[in-house]
């Protein structure tokens, strides 16, 4: 123990401190400026569904078209993530944090003023890359920030601004719909609306540090993070003394050729991309999924059936994965998840009647929702964030998201042809195949990183020497008496 005279404050590192600071409001802070981007992929790559609805008479649209307007900003997205999660880890996660925000919000305009089927496409690429990239991006600042016993709450809570985008893409189209507008105002408002949020945080992303743990243990900056935090968290978090790190680096190479992380990238990537499978083609073609139900329903009904679908089931679903996922377990809710969904999906494909039958048709399509969110459309986007070392997490993360966004184009793509084949059954009961392979590979291939320090997560066993740091209240008091050395 070190000895001095006077008040003596506990000392932490700054790992130490990440780990155990408790939730506050610089958490709270960097959750909004990043949840704030997965609204508005959410909403960019839902809203094309009701568009479709205006676009597809107006220009004539076949099904070719259709298919590809639908799916093709997901496709995009594999690339986004792919490129911005490798330019983290390389570059530093400040140094682009806010150029795949900018991406969406032109690529939004853009869409919104599109002449023609070609220049919308090519508007919704653009879109698309801007996405992608937002999914490592985000995810990884927010668990780098985390605590370890809120990690999963706080990355979720990033993650369940989807969930708001979602319901928001309905009530705009209600409302677009109720106004009288022409048609093609309206499908135009509907895309260029998508331009408002990552505009109106594009500045808090850009003011946002550097991650803390990035900078002390790829950096080697161990000063400069701690300095960062006490700015960052309003004086909460105050530099006390510095020594020097050893930077932990791992290539491309050793990542894309070691087993352990082989493992790691099947098992997030793989469970990403049979989630987003079922997930986006079902979510994305609902519209389409309600007309097949009941043919003779207007737009505003399917609207409204969307609406209440997302709102009564899928949002819950968000909230229940924020206070609950730490407790019961990252590995274990996407698993649970995927069961309950196969289940749901397989009970509309094989109970006869249910697919011309409204209401338990919507209350079981309802539950497979309230499932993927209180589950593995949650969970595999937080768990990427946590299994990775830090010098490889955003490529990581970007891979496994890349691979989860081909998945949900795929599905896309290929859910028009499944219905028209097979109509709704055979979409579902593929649906429900494909969840039961989901919950078999999360069991076989992911760790469990619920309750474990990033740190702890790599398998080397604390950290390098750091910085010191002082926990102080708001007034810049010691919390308690008592030092570390």
């Amino acid at each position: 123990m070190s000895q001095s005279t006077g008040t003596h404050v506990p000392q932490f590192s700054v790992i130490d401190s990440l780990n155990n600071a408790p939730v506050s409001f610089f958490h709270l802070r960097a959750a909004f400026t990043a949840g704030m981007g997965f609204f508005t992929d959410a909403y960019d790559l839902f809203i094309i569904g009701s568009a479709l609805v205006y676009i597809k008479p107006e220009w004539h649209l076949g099904n070719g078209q259709i298919a590809f307007l639908s799916s093709i900003s997901l496709i995009a997205a594999f690339l986004g993530a792919m490129i911005f999660g490798r330019l983290a880890d390389v570059l530093g996660r400040k140094r682009i944090y806010g150029i795949e925000a900018l991406l969406m919000a032109v690529g939004a305009i853009a869409c919104a003023f599109a002449p023609s089927f070609i220049w919308l496409l090519l508007f919704r690429v653009i879109l698309g890359i801007g996405i992608g990239g937002d999914y490592p991006m985000s995810a990884v600042l927010m668990s780098e920030y985390a605590n370890a016993k809120k990690r999963g709450a706080l990355t979720s809570l990033v993650f369940g601004m989807q969930g708001l985008g979602l319901a928001f893409g309905p009530v705009v189209a209600l409302t677009l719909e109720a106004s009288g507008l022409p048609p093609d105002s309206i499908w135009r408002i509907m895309l260029g609306l998508g331009a408002l949020p990552p505009l109106a945080v594009l500045y808090l992303r850009r003011s946002m540090p550097e991650s803390p743990r990035y900078k002390v243990l790829v950096r080697g900056k161990s000063e400069e993070a701690a300095n960062d935090m006490a700015r960052y968290s309003s004086g909460q978090v105050l530099p006390h003394s510095t020594q020097k790190t050893s930077p932990r680096r791992i290539s491309l190479w050793t990542m894309l050729t070691s087993p352990k992380y082989l493992v790691l990238i099947l098992g997030t990537g793989g469970a990403w991309f049979l989630n987003d499978y079922a997930f986006y083609g079902n979510a994305i073609s609902t519209p389409e999924i309600l007309n097949l139900l009941a043919p003779s329903t207007s737009t505003m009904t399917i609207s409204s059936w969307a609406l209440i679908t997302f709102v009564v089931f899928a949002i819950p679903g968000y909230l229940a994965s924020i206070f609950f996922m730490d407790a019961i377990g990252h590995r274990r809710l996407q698993i649970i998840g995927f069961s309950i969904m196969a289940f749901a999906f397989a009970t509309i494909a094989l109970v006869p009647g249910i697919t011309h039958a409204v209401a338990p048709f919507l209350l079981l399509y309802g539950i497979s929702f309230f499932f993927v969110e209180f589950g593995p459309n949650c969970t595999t986007f937080v768990m990427p964030a946590e299994v990775f070392p830090t010098s490889i997490r955003t490529t990581g993360h970007g891979i496994a998201a890349g691979i989860g966004k081909f998945g949900a184009f795929v599905g896309t793509f290929v859910f028009p042809f499944i219905s028209a084949a097979g109509g709704i059954k055979g979409a579902m009961l593929f649906s429900a195949g494909v969840s039961v392979v989901g919950a078999g590979l999360s069991r076989l291939t992911l760790p469990e990183p619920s309750g474990q320090t990033l740190e702890d997560l790599e398998g080397e066993g604390g950290v390098p020497p750091q910085p010191v740091v002082k926990i102080s209240d708001r007034s810049g008091q010691p919390i308690e008496s008592g030092s570390r050395s």
